[in-house]
């Protein structure tokens, strides 16, 4: 999982914890809220302030664990805005770009952010070598309600990059992460 986590002026704030698929060590999908026992969370949020409070600083943590039952292992911390995070842009109040933005700006973070319901995210990710793409189709793939794209601008692909990013809500993460993937087969994607 994710948790991602920001320290603030007033303290430390968590989201819920987001759970991602990786293909080759970069993330291809992620969804929040990753179901886990409330002894899994507690020693999760624990283990996530432990880390943060020593690095110290303020703004969001995109803390990496493994968590097997109510287990719980460290992986690694990247304080900033995490790639599986981007699930955020849909799923909250605030995503955790602009909760990042408030709290090395000093400004006031709830306790709690305020969640919408089940979502998920799938990177768009294109293979090949050129400065020149095309996504299209983007009226299939927004054509069901609760989906959204962000196509990040990237200006060439080496090898493999994530360009842009599909978002989608439902009534569970299961259904989320399905109307995700149905959205991400209508894109068309165009190599010159």
């Amino acid at each position: 999982i994710t948790l991602l986590t920001v320290r603030h002026c007033a303290g430390t704030t968590f989201l819920k914890p987001v759970g991602h698929h990786q293909v080759d060590g970069d993330y291809r999908e992620s969804w929040q809220p990753q179901a886990m026992s409330e002894t899994a969370l507690k020693q999760a949020q624990n283990i996530a302030k432990t880390i943060t409070d020593a690095l110290g600083g303020y703004g969001i943590f995109g803390v990496e664990l493994f968590v097997k039952g109510d287990n719980v292992i460290f992986s690694e911390v990247s304080p900033r805005p995490h790639d599986t995070g981007m699930v955020t842009m849909i799923s909250q109040e605030m995503s955790e770009f602009g909760l990042h933005a408030r709290a090395i700006l000093g400004l006031p973070i709830p306790a709690e952010v305020a969640f919408y319901g089940p979502s998920a995210s799938k990177a768009i990710v294109i293979e090949g070598n050129t400065k020149e793409y095309e996504l299209g189709n983007l009226d299939k793939v927004l054509e069901e309600p609760g989906v959204q794209i962000r196509i990040f601008g990237k200006p060439e692909i080496i090898g493999h990059r994530r360009v842009g990013v599909i978002l989608a809500t439902a009534d569970t993460v299961e259904n989320a992460l399905a109307k995700a993937e149905r959205a991400y087969s209508k894109l068309e994607v165009t190599i010159h």
